[in-house]
């Protein structure tokens, strides 16, 4: 996850579609309309299409057979079957990178961690999951191996669309009380602790999520 201005037309519109989608101001079941979205966001059909392409591929939007589309719906089912890949996925990148963590990396989990509970102090629910994210990001990456990350990026967003409905969800509390203490934990130098914490905030979110609501039928 990232601050920066996109690059390109369809890198702002896929961020801005991926931002409504992931707060609910695009609820699941949508009906996306390529000249409508074009017309609102100001630009061609050509970034909206290429755009939808890729949230597609995210899993975001629903391309049916007859070319219709659909924001994603959120099932029970499918959300857990999402939270089992994360968590493998990012454990593994946790374990890989922790004992290459250096003093430049500790500094800054400790700051994504201040932006995490200052965003959702502030009701800031998309900076808030770009601090999260990037607190796991820079353990992944200090693995070395930049393939899993590119996995894990595939999917975070669809995590996030579980979690960041609202800034006062307490599924959040999940994930700012574990890396509280992960960083506690890898201040004192207990790496394997740390990872088995990391590990944790995956069990505890599945098990609350599992109490959630959802509409599957």
């Amino acid at each position: 996850m990232s601050y920066a201005v996109p690059p390109t037309r369809t890198a702002a519109v896929v961020r801005q579609l991926r931002n409504e989608i992931v707060t609910g101001d695009l609820p699941p079941g949508t009906l996306i309309k390529d000249a409508e979205l074009a017309a609102r966001l100001g630009v061609s059909i050509t970034p909206v299409r290429e755009a939808i392409a890729q949230l597609s591929v995210e899993g975001l939007i629903d391309i049916a057979p007859n070319r219709t589309r659909h924001v994603t719906r959120v099932t029970q089912k499918n959300a857990l079957e999402l939270i089992d890949v994360m968590s493998v996925l990012a454990c593994a990148g946790f374990e890989w990178g922790v004992d290459n963590l250096t003093a430049t990396h500790l500094e800054l989990l400790r700051q994504r961690q201040d932006e995490f509970v200052t965003a959702l102090r502030d009701g800031n629910v998309l900076a808030a999951g770009a601090a999260g994210a990037d607190f796991s990001t820079t353990v992944i990456l200090a693995s070395g191996n930049r393939e899993l990350q590119s996995m894990v990026d595939l999917v975070v967003a669809r995590t996030m669309r579980i979690l960041a409905m609202t800034a006062e969800s307490d599924l959040w509390r999940i994930w700012i009380d574990g890396h509280a203490d992960i960083v506690r934990l890898l201040d004192a130098g207990d790496n394997r602790g740390a990872l088995a914490r990391y590990r944790k905030i995956y069990v505890d979110y599945r098990a609350a999520v599992e109490q959630e609501l959802f509409d599957d039928q």
